[in-house]
């Protein structure tokens, strides 16, 4: 029998460096002794490619997401934006108020308007639009004809493509003045109305609207998790005696309460910001009583009223607002068993 050429020495040190692991494989210099965790390098050399192809995007979001945020600084400034043509220079020679900018904001009537409209369509939008597309959802996954629950999918998910020029447009030859309701209450002898220019019922005008464009995406992110689910849970519920309701209760709507959980989190986060455009679209129609939110309410001081600082100041109000109540609602989330938006 042959013998091995290597020094036993030698193999004894290269043992004691490199100990076999649990499926007796040596374990690299990368590798972490405890836990069986892969260490750093190892881990950055096996992912290697993937880092490069997120590393447009994560560039894309320091750049438009993270950068722009130093120009807060505003916020405790006068700032002039006409002292140079050069931002950065504007910013570094316009003088500093410190928190005078907010101070007005806190004293001012017309911000805490904008506050309130602001927080009545978001609990009007999280009541009456958020549970829609769950049964949306729900509906269309119980069609058994693929071609029908295809068509229907379709048809709910085109509006989101549309501009909100062009639903409001399609709102106001429905539900303005002129428009076909107005026209057939004529018609039969009643006063037309005009729900476009009415201050009392603009909150549900834009809620609607706000349904009727956006259902569609919340259909696609719900029906996705409802491909998820086992067919084996439906059938085994239905030998146990389950109906087509209990099904849907222990089996569905478990199945998309992580979704759920997360999709409202978010939504949370996003509260206070409630549709710029569509809100600017029409707010001249009812008036800044009734449609001024915080958005409209920065942009008509920042870019109509050039006070670039005291704008800056309700935004960054806004944004820590948002901050605060997404970390709110990702505890709750965690007290209810689901992940959120990360783990703990």
């Amino acid at each position: 029998m042959s013998q091995s050429t290597v020094p036993r020495r030698d193999t004894e040190a290269e043992a004691k460096e490199n100990p076999p692991t649990a499926h007796g494989v040596a374990r690299g210099a990368g590798e972490r002794p405890s836990g069986g965790r892969l260490g750093l390098r190892v881990r950055f050399r096996r992912d290697r490619v993937l880092l490069l192809m997120t590393l447009p995007a994560v560039l894309l979001v320091l750049l438009f997401n993270y950068v722009p945020i130093l120009g807060n600084v505003v916020a405790f400034q006068e700032y002039d934006p006409y002292i140079s043509d050069n931002g950065i220079v504007s910013i570094l020679h316009s003088p500093w108020v410190g928190l005078e900018n907010f101070q007005r904001i806190f004293e001012d009537s017309a911000f805490w308007n904008a506050v309130k409209n602001t927080l009545v369509l978001f609990v009007l939008q999280l009541v009456l639009y958020f549970p829609i597309p769950i049964l949306l959802a729900l509906l269309i996954n119980s069609v058994v004809r693929p071609r029908v629950r295809a068509i229907s999918q379709a048809v709910l998910y085109l509006p989101h493509f549309f501009s909100w020029v062009l639903v409001i447009a399609v709102f106001q030859q429905l539900l303005g003045g002129a428009g076909l309701l107005s026209q057939l209450l004529r018609d039969h002898g009643y006063d037309g109305l005009s729900l476009m220019t009415d201050p009392d019922t603009f909150k549900f005008l834009v809620t609607a609207q706000s349904v009727w464009k956006d259902a569609g995406w919340g259909i696609i992110v719900f029906l996705a998790a409802l491909a998820s689910v086992s067919p084996d849970l439906y059938e085994a519920a239905a030998m146990d005696g389950a109906n087509r309701w209990r099904r849907m209760w222990h089996v569905t709507l478990p199945a998309l309460r992580p979704v759920i959980a997360l999709l409202l989190v978010l939504r949370v986060g996003d509260a206070l910001t409630v549709g710029f455009e569509q809100i600017l679209l029409q707010r001249d129609a009812v008036g800044p009583g009734a449609a001024e939110v915080l958005d409209t309410f920065v942009w008509w001081n920042g870019v109509r009223n050039q006070d670039f600082g005291y704008a800056a100041a309700a935004g960054l109000v806004k944004g820590v607002i948002s901050l605060g109540l997404v970390l709110i609602a990702n505890k709750v989330a965690h007290l209810m068993g689901e992940q959120g938006v990360y783990k703990k």
